[in-house]
């Protein structure tokens, strides 16, 4: 369950012992998540954009309109970093120098390629909307194919990366645990709220669907 030995890209050299190269741990925190950061270079450039994604195995999905400045870019075979990042917690030291977060991350190097053919990019949008509410797929209209040409999915093989892990209490100098200071872990979680339901929905689809309770019980 890991990857080949991680290459000079993905090594951890910072705090190496907070490394994770297995899949397990780095597909758990992808599977945790459906946020990630996309970092690219154009021109000498540098950007990074927030954009939803989804997981299929060994492959990251990434959709946006076709006209995304980012996706015709990344379509074009560029070197691509892609980060997620679950923040678990706040640590707090007794010295301000050693305040630190609890976080799980991980950071996937690559080139995506474009997803071709209504049948291949219409399960990859099901993959990317399975990993933001799971079941809600099956409720909605499927895109049509006008819809899927102004839709560009892109998919990244996940076959460079790397996890890195903080957990526990804060760990201080020696002489400053006898300080009269508070110190330990402000614990931080994404919870879902109750939902809201458009002010044009049908009365007869009121009903919370079971899989959206499912989705609250599952972040409680």
């Amino acid at each position: 369950m890991a990857f080949d030995a991680p290459t000079s890209r993905t090594r951890i050299n910072r705090l190496p012992k907070r490394g994770d190269y297995s899949r397990e741990t780095i597909y758990g925190i992808l599977d945790a998540a459906f946020l990630c950061h996309v970092g690219f270079v154009v021109e000498g450039q540098p950007y990074v954009i927030p954009t939803g994604y989804g997981r299929a195995g060994d492959t990251l999905y990434l959709h946006g309109s076709a006209a995304s400045r980012m996706l015709r870019t990344l379509a074009g075979g560029v070197d691509i970093c892609v980060t997620v990042t679950l923040l678990d917690g706040i640590v707090l030291a007794r010295s301000a120098f050693n305040h630190s977060m609890n976080y799980r991350s991980v950071v996937m190097l690559g080139r995506a390629t474009p997803v071709e053919g209504d049948a291949e990019k219409t399960e990859a949008l099901r993959v990317v909307s399975e990993q933001i509410v799971p079941g809600r797929w099956e409720q909605v209209r499927k895109p049509s194919v006008q819809e899927l040409k102004a839709t560009a999915v892109l998919a990244l093989p996940i076959a460079e990366a790397s996890a890195k892990i903080r957990t526990g209490p804060p760990v201080d100098e020696e002489e400053d645990y006898a300080l009269d200071v508070w110190a330990g872990v402000l614990p931080l979680a994404m919870k879902t709220g109750a939902p809201v339901p458009d002010p044009r929905l049908d009365p007869k689809c009121a009903k919370v669907p079971e899989y959206l309770e499912r989705a609250r019980r599952k972040q409680s």
